[in-house]
């Protein structure tokens, strides 16, 4: 069968790329689907700086760099393509790719990944692509000189603010505790930038404009007491939600609709791992995605020579 393949890989994120790396070099025939666009939430980051070996990189370039490095070892990678069925539990396991085209294999790694959560207040739904985005690295320039917001108190708001500190005159962190989430290291630096300021024990609970946004309403969780502030534009980082929805009742996942899988990164189906944001952990890094889809390549091909040796054995009884 042409289309068959020794492993699939559903997603093309830090996890998925590496996982086709290690095993396209391990002479395992790799096919990745991806349904967007080739790095996942990598292209969504302006500055890799923590990445070993690397001292600064952007996650479009890291992202490109992995896609060529998977390819160059002989995986095969369908992107923007849309998965419309598909069996895990059938000898082999069936993708059915735009509904119409069938590829097969005998071990499958899911590497889905996450995206951005949202706030899910009045205005959010309008407003984006209109002044509210989830990507710094996107649309940042798109404020050079104006006033905006980041919503949120984690790693990935705070070095997100100090990024966009680079186009915009005045950048405010809005967000809901009294106390920050990221490590100490984006803490001082966002507070040692002068066009950063803070509004602490907040959040936003509507976006209001025209043919764009024009301002935002702001509550104090403390006193309740409700404000205006006009605004150029609002960048939300308040985490990822996974995405798994396509393996509900299929996959074990947890109470935050997260993929439970055991330290060789396998799930409750024999012959089906996963990797990165999909899955239950507690730290979300290019580094550790990197290192479950590394153990879950290797996971896999250990166990494709097992399947392997068995119907050989299978054969000759």
């Amino acid at each position: 069968m042409s289309n068959h393949f020794d492993a699939i890989i559903v997603g093309a994120g830090a996890a998925g790329l590496t996982a086709g790396i290690y095993l396209s070099r391990a002479k395992v025939k790799t096919l990745i689907l991806n349904e967007g666009a080739v790095g996942g939430q990598m292209v969504l980051t302006h500055e890799i700086a923590n990445y070993p070996g690397i001292e600064s990189i952007s996650g479009y370039e890291l992202a490109r760099n992995m896609k060529l490095q998977a390819q160059k070892f002989g995986t095969t990678i369908k992107s923007n393509i849309r998965i419309t069925s598909f069996d895990l539990t059938s000898k082999p396991k069936r993708f059915i790719v735009n509904g119409k085209d069938e590829y097969t294999s005998d071990v499958v790694i899911v590497t889905t990944g996450g995206r951005s959560r949202t706030l899910g207040v009045p205005g959010e739904n309008e407003f984006k692509g209109k002044g509210i985005s989830y990507c710094a690295t996107c649309d940042g320039d798109f404020f050079q000189d104006k006033e905006i917001i980041v919503v949120g108190g984690g790693n990935s708001a705070l070095e997100e603010a100090v990024s966009l500190t680079k186009y915009a005159s005045k950048v405010t962190v809005v967000h809901q505790f009294d106390y920050f989430q990221a490590f100490e290291h984006y803490v001082n630096e966002a507070k040692a930038n002068p066009k950063i300021d803070f509004i602490m024990e907040s959040k936003i609970v509507e976006f209001i404009g025209d043919e764009k946004l024009r301002k935002v309403k702001i509550q104090n969780q403390k006193s309740g007491e409700v404000f205006e502030k006009d605004i150029d534009g609002v960048f939300i980082f308040i985490g990822y939600v996974p995405n798994t929805e396509m393996f509900e009742g299929i996959l074990e996942l947890n109470q935050y609709k997260e993929i439970v899988v055991d330290k060789n990164m396998a799930t409750n189906i024999p012959g089906v791992f996963a990797a990165g944001d999909s899955i239950a952990k507690r730290y979300r890094q290019v580094t550790t995605a990197v290192g479950e889809g590394t153990v879950a390549a290797l996971s896999a091909a250990e166990y494709l020579n097992k399947f392997e040796k068995a119907e050989l054995e299978a054969e000759v009884i």
